[in-house]
């Protein structure tokens, strides 16, 4: 494994001691997948970010835990990585762990592994439970500055929560439905990624409530199961649905979720989806979502490091605006992708 920085160095990006990156660079035995997996990529975000280091300025470390899809996981360490030569003040390094499910256990691990190695700021979108809560405010009582990105923790000590505000964007799919099938009877299918993720529990909390005064004859019928939604729902699915006006997914799994409507052969008249990601963006051109309720990660992501920036006294303006407006995607205003030279 070929690399040209000092073990101290990758130790510090990978978050391993420096006597497990020499064993693997090494190539020497006791040394797992996961681990090598781990100190290659941290050999090449250092490679990714050398180009900042004839910048003059202050080094900063951060560190993002994310729990989501891979492909949204994907979205947002390119809307950070996107960000970086914009900062011109200090020289930032990024770390990553992203999972598509991480339980409590795996989460507690991961934050006190920053705390034990140091960091400048956490940018964190996991579940909202007491444990994590409580991790997050022991790193803010050690000097570590947290920020929720699209799903909040309550009662914390962090310092901003950014991304989508999404009360309105449950509302706003309430106001779309209601707009294309008009008040008639039928059902609703909503679908939530995890029952424990603050962001999809506001969106389907201010979706019922806004739906049931624009549509009341409508029953809304959840279908959300953790990590894989819609198995062993048939019975929901085959029978129970008298008319299927509407699709709600709130966190994503649309290919699967289309897959099993038409499998008991549903087709509603309408699908809402969140973000545009890659998936979803082939979905829409394909004509199998109607309307993708959509935020900027690119603008996220600055609002996070501006707000790190500023907790550091590297800035002299506060963050002001840290929530993200809906946007309304359809088939005909698909914006183009942005594309890395």
């Amino acid at each position: 494994m070929t690399h040209r920085f000092p073990l101290k160095e990758i130790a510090r990006q990978s978050g391993l001691s420096p006597a497990t990156i020499d064993r693997a660079i090494n190539g020497r035995v006791h040394v797992s997948p996961q681990t090598k997996a781990r100190v290659t990529a941290a050999i090449a975000e250092l490679e990714g970010q050398e180009a900042q280091l004839s910048a003059r300025g202050r080094r900063l470390f951060f560190d993002f835990v994310i729990e989501a899809p891979d492909r949204f996981s994907r979205e947002i360490k390119r809307a950070a990585e996107d960000v970086l030569p914009r900062i011109g003040i200090a020289v930032c390094r990024l770390r990553f762990v992203m999972h598509e499910i991480m339980n409590e256990a795996d989460v507690l691990q991961v934050l006190a592994r920053i705390a034990k190695r140091g960091s400048h700021g956490v940018c964190l979108k996991t579940r909202d439970i007491p444990a994590v809560r409580a991790a997050v405010d022991e790193l803010a009582a050690s000097g570590i500055p947290v920020i929720t990105l699209v799903t909040d923790l309550t009662a914390t000590r962090r310092i901003a929560y950014v991304g989508l505000d999404n009360q309105s964007a449950g509302r706003t799919a309430a106001y779309l439905i209601s707009k294309t099938v008009g008040d008639v009877t039928g059902t609703v299918l909503t679908s939530r990624s995890n029952d424990q993720f603050l962001g999809e529990e506001e969106r389907e909390v201010a979706f019922k409530l806004t739906l049931k005064e624009l549509c009341p004859k409508l029953r809304i019928v959840d279908v959300s199961s953790e990590g894989a939604v819609l198995h062993n729902k048939s019975s929901i699915l085959h029978g129970a649905v008298d008319h299927l006006r509407a699709v709600y997914s709130m966190g994503g799994g649309n290919h699967t979720i289309l897959n099993a409507l038409a499998q008991n052969g549903l087709k509603p008249d309408i699908f809402i989806a969140h973000d545009l990601d890659k998936d979803n963006r082939a979905l829409l051109k394909a004509g199998r979502l109607n309307f993708v309720l959509h935020h900027d990660l690119g603008v996220d992501l600055e609002n996070v490091f501006h707000a790190f920036l500023y907790h550091h006294k590297l800035t002299q303006d506060p963050l002001m605006t840290a929530i993200s407006n809906v946007q309304v995607v359809t088939p005909q205003n698909v914006p183009a992708e942005k594309v890395r030279l």
